[in-house]
């Protein structure tokens, strides 16, 4: 793995750029954004989830699309501005809750466990050590036979600690995770990975 930036990108990282414009990465305007959550929506392997997490939701553009397959929805993001704009966007959809947490170093409660967890264009941010721990979070709350959706930018950023492809081979290589799917389009990729009952 790259051996720098070896520290994980702090919530100011992303505090600055929601400061410089709101939808600094236009979540909301980009084609290449609507055609990805579409892939990503289309990707999901069940209709309907009971219990779904997404980590990382930023302003909400994809979350307030995971909510129509989602019985519950917990989104969470560090960056205030981000989670205002996407308590807006999502503010009349009573089956999401949105809120600040730091993940991995906090998570959801220990007894939390979800059919679908979705790591879309976060994953990479985090240092070796705390994507390790992110991992074994993740793979702990997923309960079992439920799904992980990985979506990543696949270019290098200089900025980030990993790549996008890192970071989906090494959820593809943990033996308690099966890949179900998976493709390439252009600058990013989409792995769907279901947990194997023990």
């Amino acid at each position: 793995m790259k051996s720098t930036p070896t520290r994980s990108l702090p919530p100011e990282y992303f505090d600055g750029k929601y400061a410089e414009k709101l939808d600094y990465w236009d979540f909301a305007s980009s084609t290449y954004e609507a055609l990805k959550y579409a892939d990503t929506l289309r990707s999901l392997p069940a209709r309907q989830y009971r219990n779904a997490f997404e980590i990382g939701c930023s302003i909400g553009v994809l979350t307030a699309q995971l909510a129509t397959r989602s019985n519950n929805l917990l989104a969470i993001d560090v960056a205030d501005r981000a989670l205002a704009a996407a308590r807006t966007h999502c503010v009349a959809l009573s089956n999401v809750h949105i809120a600040k947490m730091q993940f991995p170093n906090e998570r959801p409660p220990e007894s939390a466990r979800f059919d679908l967890i979705i790591v879309s264009e976060v994953g990479y941010y985090w240092s070796c050590e705390e994507f390790s721990t992110a991992q074994a979070a993740i793979e702990e709350q997923l309960e079992a036979g439920g799904h992980l959706v990985l979506v990543h930018w696949t270019p290098v950023v200089l900025d980030y600690p990993l790549t996008g492809d890192q970071v989906h081979e090494s959820f593809r290589a943990r033996p308690s995770l099966k890949l179900l799917h998976g493709h390439r389009a252009t600058t990013y990729r989409l792995d769907v990975l279901e947990k194997r009952s023990r």
